[in-house]
Protein backbone atom coordinates (compact mmCIF):
# COMPACT_ATOMS: atom_id res chain seq x y z
CA UNK A 1 0.00 0.00 0.00
CA UNK A 2 1.40 3.38 -1.01
CA UNK A 3 1.78 5.85 1.85
CA UNK A 4 3.64 9.13 1.70
CA UNK A 5 5.25 10.96 4.63
CA UNK A 6 6.40 14.51 5.09
CA UNK A 7 7.89 16.07 8.20
CA UNK A 8 4.41 16.66 9.61
CA UNK A 9 1.95 14.63 7.56
CA UNK A 10 0.99 11.12 6.53
CA UNK A 11 -0.83 10.59 3.23
CA UNK A 12 -2.42 7.16 3.67
CA UNK A 13 -5.20 4.80 2.75
CA UNK A 14 -8.62 5.64 4.17
CA UNK A 15 -10.01 4.02 7.31
CA UNK A 16 -13.59 3.56 8.48
CA UNK A 17 -12.93 6.20 11.15
CA UNK A 18 -12.25 8.81 8.45
CA UNK A 19 -15.70 8.62 6.93
CA UNK A 20 -17.66 10.57 9.55
CA UNK A 21 -15.27 13.55 9.81
CA UNK A 22 -14.88 13.56 6.03
CA UNK A 23 -18.66 13.68 5.55
CA UNK A 24 -18.88 16.54 8.07
CA UNK A 25 -16.14 18.38 6.19
CA UNK A 26 -17.95 17.87 2.86
CA UNK A 27 -21.13 19.31 4.40
CA UNK A 28 -19.33 22.35 5.88
CA UNK A 29 -20.33 25.55 4.01
CA UNK A 30 -16.89 27.10 4.61
CA UNK A 31 -15.00 24.09 3.21
CA UNK A 32 -17.35 23.76 0.24
CA UNK A 33 -17.75 27.47 -0.59
CA UNK A 34 -15.95 27.04 -3.93
CA UNK A 35 -18.13 24.10 -4.96
CA UNK A 36 -21.68 24.43 -6.32
CA UNK A 37 -23.06 22.06 -3.66
CA UNK A 38 -22.14 20.47 -0.39
CA UNK A 39 -21.96 16.66 -0.42
CA UNK A 40 -24.41 14.24 1.14
CA UNK A 41 -23.06 11.44 3.31
CA UNK A 42 -23.64 8.99 0.45
CA UNK A 43 -21.70 11.19 -1.99
CA UNK A 44 -18.88 11.62 0.51
CA UNK A 45 -18.68 7.87 1.15
CA UNK A 46 -18.69 7.21 -2.62
CA UNK A 47 -15.68 9.54 -2.98
CA UNK A 48 -13.87 7.60 -0.24
CA UNK A 49 -14.74 4.32 -2.00
CA UNK A 50 -13.34 5.57 -5.33
CA UNK A 51 -10.24 6.89 -3.59
CA UNK A 52 -9.57 3.61 -1.78
CA UNK A 53 -9.95 1.64 -5.01
CA UNK A 54 -7.68 4.01 -6.97
CA UNK A 55 -4.89 3.77 -4.38
CA UNK A 56 -5.00 -0.03 -4.57
CA UNK A 57 -5.26 -0.17 -8.37
CA UNK A 58 -2.84 2.62 -9.32
CA UNK A 59 -0.55 3.16 -6.34
CA UNK A 60 -1.96 6.67 -6.05
CA UNK A 61 -5.27 8.39 -5.49
CA UNK A 62 -6.77 10.87 -3.09
CA UNK A 63 -5.00 9.88 0.13
CA UNK A 64 -6.46 10.55 3.55
CA UNK A 65 -4.35 13.23 5.21
CA UNK A 66 -3.26 12.83 8.82
CA UNK A 67 -1.17 15.06 11.09
CA UNK A 68 1.65 12.82 12.37
CA UNK A 69 1.98 14.52 15.76
CA UNK A 70 -1.68 14.07 16.68
CA UNK A 71 -2.94 11.27 14.41
CA UNK A 72 -5.80 13.60 13.46
CA UNK A 73 -7.51 13.21 10.08
CA UNK A 74 -7.67 16.62 8.36
CA UNK A 75 -8.83 15.91 4.79
CA UNK A 76 -7.24 14.59 1.60
CA UNK A 77 -4.49 15.32 -0.87
CA UNK A 78 -3.67 13.34 -3.95
CA UNK A 79 -3.96 12.46 -7.58
CA UNK A 80 -7.06 11.56 -9.57
CA UNK A 81 -8.03 11.34 -13.23
CA UNK A 82 -10.31 14.13 -14.43
CA UNK A 83 -13.74 12.55 -14.86
CA UNK A 84 -15.22 14.81 -17.54
CA UNK A 85 -14.37 15.82 -21.11
CA UNK A 86 -12.53 19.11 -21.65
CA UNK A 87 -9.87 20.56 -23.92
CA UNK A 88 -7.14 19.31 -21.54
CA UNK A 89 -8.38 15.77 -20.89
CA UNK A 90 -7.42 13.02 -20.44
CA UNK A 91 -5.44 14.33 -17.49
CA UNK A 92 -4.55 13.53 -13.90
CA UNK A 93 -5.35 16.22 -11.35
CA UNK A 94 -3.51 17.01 -8.14
CA UNK A 95 -5.95 18.21 -5.52
CA UNK A 96 -6.62 18.74 -1.83
CA UNK A 97 -9.46 19.47 0.56
CA UNK A 98 -8.81 20.21 4.21
CA UNK A 99 -11.06 20.76 7.19
CA UNK A 100 -11.23 24.41 8.25
CA UNK A 101 -9.28 23.96 11.52
CA UNK A 102 -6.31 22.73 9.42
CA UNK A 103 -6.21 25.83 7.21
CA UNK A 104 -3.30 28.25 7.43
CA UNK A 105 -0.66 25.73 8.51
CA UNK A 106 0.89 25.01 5.12
CA UNK A 107 -0.47 21.46 5.16
CA UNK A 108 -1.98 21.59 1.65
CA UNK A 109 1.30 22.79 0.12
CA UNK A 110 3.39 20.27 2.08
CA UNK A 111 1.14 17.36 1.15
CA UNK A 112 0.87 18.47 -2.49
CA UNK A 113 4.66 18.54 -2.79
CA UNK A 114 4.79 14.93 -1.54
CA UNK A 115 2.11 13.97 -4.07
CA UNK A 116 4.09 15.69 -6.86
CA UNK A 117 7.22 13.75 -5.91
CA UNK A 118 5.25 10.51 -6.07
CA UNK A 119 3.52 11.46 -9.34
CA UNK A 120 6.73 12.28 -11.18
CA UNK A 121 8.71 9.50 -9.50
CA UNK A 122 7.20 6.10 -8.75
CA UNK A 123 3.86 6.78 -10.49
CA UNK A 124 5.66 7.71 -13.72
CA UNK A 125 3.29 10.53 -14.70
CA UNK A 126 4.51 13.18 -17.12
CA UNK A 127 2.06 16.03 -16.40
CA UNK A 128 -0.42 17.06 -13.74
CA UNK A 129 -3.19 19.63 -13.82
CA UNK A 130 -5.17 21.31 -11.08
CA UNK A 131 -8.48 23.07 -11.49
CA UNK A 132 -10.63 25.29 -9.33
CA UNK A 133 -13.32 27.93 -9.56
CA UNK A 134 -11.90 31.35 -10.44
CA UNK A 135 -12.52 32.92 -6.99
CA UNK A 136 -10.73 30.14 -5.05
CA UNK A 137 -7.60 32.12 -4.25
CA UNK A 138 -6.36 29.83 -1.43
CA UNK A 139 -6.15 26.83 -3.78
CA UNK A 140 -4.66 28.95 -6.53
CA UNK A 141 -1.89 30.06 -4.14
CA UNK A 142 -1.11 26.40 -3.34
CA UNK A 143 -0.93 25.63 -7.06
CA UNK A 144 1.55 28.47 -7.52
CA UNK A 145 3.63 27.49 -4.46
CA UNK A 146 4.12 23.98 -5.85
CA UNK A 147 5.34 25.34 -9.18
CA UNK A 148 2.23 25.05 -11.32
CA UNK A 149 1.59 27.67 -13.99
CA UNK A 150 -1.60 29.24 -15.26
CA UNK A 151 -2.37 30.33 -18.82
CA UNK A 152 -5.69 32.24 -18.97
CA UNK A 153 -6.25 30.74 -22.45
CA UNK A 154 -6.76 27.37 -20.68
CA UNK A 155 -9.61 28.62 -18.45
CA UNK A 156 -12.93 26.92 -19.11
CA UNK A 157 -16.56 26.58 -18.11
CA UNK A 158 -16.87 23.45 -15.98
CA UNK A 159 -19.19 21.07 -17.85
CA UNK A 160 -20.72 19.73 -14.63
CA UNK A 161 -21.72 23.12 -13.26
CA UNK A 162 -24.95 24.78 -14.33
CA UNK A 163 -24.61 27.48 -16.98
CA UNK A 164 -24.58 30.91 -15.39
CA UNK A 165 -23.64 29.62 -11.92
CA UNK A 166 -21.12 31.96 -10.21
CA UNK A 167 -18.63 29.04 -9.93
CA UNK A 168 -19.00 27.82 -13.52
CA UNK A 169 -15.76 29.45 -14.75
CA UNK A 170 -12.65 27.48 -13.78
CA UNK A 171 -8.92 28.04 -14.03
CA UNK A 172 -6.46 25.38 -15.13
CA UNK A 173 -2.94 25.13 -13.75
CA UNK A 174 -0.31 22.74 -15.09
CA UNK A 175 3.08 21.29 -14.25
CA UNK A 176 5.12 18.75 -16.18
CA UNK A 177 7.89 16.46 -15.03
CA UNK A 178 10.69 18.51 -16.64
CA UNK A 179 9.52 21.71 -14.94
CA UNK A 180 9.24 19.93 -11.60
CA UNK A 181 12.71 18.36 -11.99
CA UNK A 182 14.21 21.75 -12.81
CA UNK A 183 12.55 23.31 -9.74
CA UNK A 184 13.94 20.49 -7.56
CA UNK A 185 17.47 21.24 -8.80
CA UNK A 186 17.15 24.99 -8.18
CA UNK A 187 18.16 25.97 -4.63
Amino acid sequence: MTELRTDRLLLRQWTAADREPFAAMNDDPAVMRHFPNRMTRAESDALVDRSEQAIVANGYGLWALEVLETGKFIGFTGLAPIRFDAHFTPAVEIGWRLAEPAWGNGYATEAARAALTHAFGPAGLTELVSITAVPNQPSRRVMERIGMTHDPADDFDHPRIEKGHPLERHVLYRIDRATWEQACRTP
